[in-house]
């Protein structure tokens, strides 16, 4: 019913092998809310990674994202902008402007990503198209967390 209030549980949103559990031990949200779930027009998807340097792929959507740092810093690259940010810091990437983010530690990164669209599409793009300037390099790691 359109415009009827809403609850999404966490057995509806989060990813394969994120648990309640799982957040009792490591307190990490990780998982995607699809608009449709909510009766609404955003996407809501959580990330955490506990990897210094991780983060998602360099990427573009044809919509706006929101990214609301919960926990540890980042170094978003949005376009040619580079600025870190942390804890209660919110950014915004506009429509068809490639942007990743690298969590910059020491600790867990954890960000709520909106995206300005009822469910999430993306293009990963060359990490070579990168702007230099003051990006944190991927580190190596075994396990990646799909992208925001």
């Amino acid at each position: 019913m359109p415009g009827a209030p809403r609850i999404v549980r966490p057995a509806e949103w989060a990813r394969p092998g994120w648990s309640p559990e799982t957040v009792a031990t490591d307190g990490a949200w990780r998982g995607e809310i699809p608009g449709a779930a909510l009766g609404a027009d955003v996407t809501v998807l959580f990330y955490a990674t506990g990897e210094v340097g991780d983060g998602p792929p360099w990427h573009v959507h044809s919509y706006g994202e929101i990214f609301i740092v919960r926990e540890g810093r980042a170094r978003f690259t949005i376009g040619d902008m580079v600025v870190d940010a942390g804890p209660g810091d919110v950014l915004f990437g506009p429509a068809n402007v490639p942007h990743t983010f690298r969590n910059l530690g020491p600790g867990r990164l954890a960000t709520t990503d909106i995206h300005l669209a009822p469910e999430r599409t993306q293009t990963n793009l060359d990490e070579a198209t990168l702007p230099a300037a003051g990006h944190v390099p991927r580190a190596p790691a075994a396990r990646r967390e799909p992208a925001a």
